[in-house]
């Protein structure tokens, strides 16, 4: 039998929810990349070293004995307890390490653990577009429909919806709605009044929020603000962060969820058969990271280190035909091509590493079929490299007609 007709015959035994989903568009440029020998600023990881002190708590873990089998199911208590911590100073509110905390393997399983426990078939979901790509794919395992509400850059660059088409996607049949912020692929930073209208509307229609904060320390105008701080918006909320994008160390994939005791029971009965539980030794590095950036004056070296590549990238992008939209948060940054000459995001993306050396995201990928048009004249640029990447990028860049 050939190899074709193999391949053919065991797709039929797949699971329907497995034969939607293809190869994601972040493989796709990475391997352009390398064809191309291109600067990757394409996917969101530094191509840089984490800070020393992370690196030597992840050596002591490594080297305790004590801290290399079964970690406990909802996390480590030395972790859990830095998040309530941090976490109860942020949403104002005292946090129980033990029962509003779980250590997931990531922020993905995070996302995808509490769709799961959440979603049931008929029950939608509402997404902002752009969207990051698991969300609508979480969803469609879980039987749930998405509804897609579009940001749109207005004229002073900022990225905002149309409070009206928000409300409209609400109905009896909304369970959940997810919000990002600070934005991925946009920058966009959710300001007081429109988390004001968000937490109205859920509360009008009973509907729960899951909040993906991962760059809750990358917001460079004003201060990050989560909904769950919002009043009577706690026991409606699951706030998502981790310690990939904070310590630059996503690889470890350690996030985790804070949650009010009853969602977070419905999380855990989800986890326990996903990965029952997260690397021991590295939930032990990421607590002590976490208590010597709380002590130094870490998190603010952070936002300047990313707030000078920001600027980077962005006097890279302006003298290029590409217009780009500062961020007010994340290290990405989207730019217009309607003037590169270029009829599409994909287009140009193939083009990009195989013309002039550099690989970007094509942003059409994460909107929903409607309103894909939006994300065809707009391209993602990644600015977490480090400064002689970017410099590099900018060289190459520059040779766009």
């Amino acid at each position: 039998m050939r190899f074709k007709e193999r391949a053919v015959i065991s797709e039929r035994l797949w699971a329907q929810r497995a034969r939607g989903f293809g190869e994601t568009i972040f493989a796709e440029m990475t391997a352009l990349a390398l064809k191309h020998d291109a600067v990757n600023l394409g996917q969101g990881f530094p191509d840089f070293d984490p800070p020393p002190f992370v690196m030597e708590a992840a050596q002591r873990a490594m080297a305790d004995a004590s801290t290399q089998q079964y970690a406990r199911g909802s996390g480590e208590l030395v972790l859990t307890e830095i998040i309530a911590e941090e976490s109860g100073h942020a949403l104002g509110r005292s946090i129980d390490p033990t029962s509003e905390v779980t250590i997931t393997v990531g922020a993905t399983e995070a996302l995808f653990a509490a769709t799961l426990a959440l979603v049931e078939p008929g029950d939608e979901v509402i997404l902002f577009e752009p969207f990051y790509d698991s969300y609508p794919a979480n969803v469609s395992i879980a039987g749930g429909t998405a509804r897609y509400v579009p940001l749109r850059p207005g004229a002073d660059g900022r990225w905002t919806f149309d409070q009206d088409e928000l409300a409209a996607v609400f109905s009896a049949r909304t369970k959940l709605i997810v919000l990002n912020t600070p934005h991925n692929p946009t920058g966009k930073v959710f300001r007081r009044d429109e988390l004001e209208q968000i937490a109205g509307l859920c509360q009008r229609h009973d509907v729960l929020a899951l909040c993906d904060e991962v760059y809750e320390h990358l917001a460079f105008d004003g201060k990050h603000l989560s909904l769950a701080s919002l009043p009577q918006m706690w026991e409606r909320c699951l706030v998502i962060s981790s310690a990939g994008k904070t310590f630059s160390v996503t690889g470890w994939k350690i996030g985790w969820v804070v949650a009010p005791p009853h969602l977070s029971l419905a999380l855990r009965r989800i986890h326990q058969w996903i990965p029952f539980a997260v690397a021991t030794p590295l939930q032990h590095a990421v607590a002590a990271s976490m208590r010597v950036a709380k002590e130094s004056n870490y998190y603010s070296e952070f936002l300047q280190l990313y707030a000078g590549k920001r600027k980077r990238l962005m006097d890279a992008l302006t003298p290029t035909p590409l217009r780009a939209y500062e961020p007010e948060g994340t290290y990405f940054v989207m730019a217009d091509l309607s003037e590169s000459g270029y009829e599409s995001d994909v287009e140009l993306c193939r083009a990009l590493p195989r013309d002039f050396g550099v690989a970007a995201i094509p942003p059409s990928v994460f909107y929903g079929e409607k309103h894909r048009r939006m994300g065809r004249k707009l391209l993602r640029f990644a600015f977490c490299k480090r400064d002689a990447t970017l410099d590099e990028a900018a060289r190459r860049l520059a040779a766009l007609p």
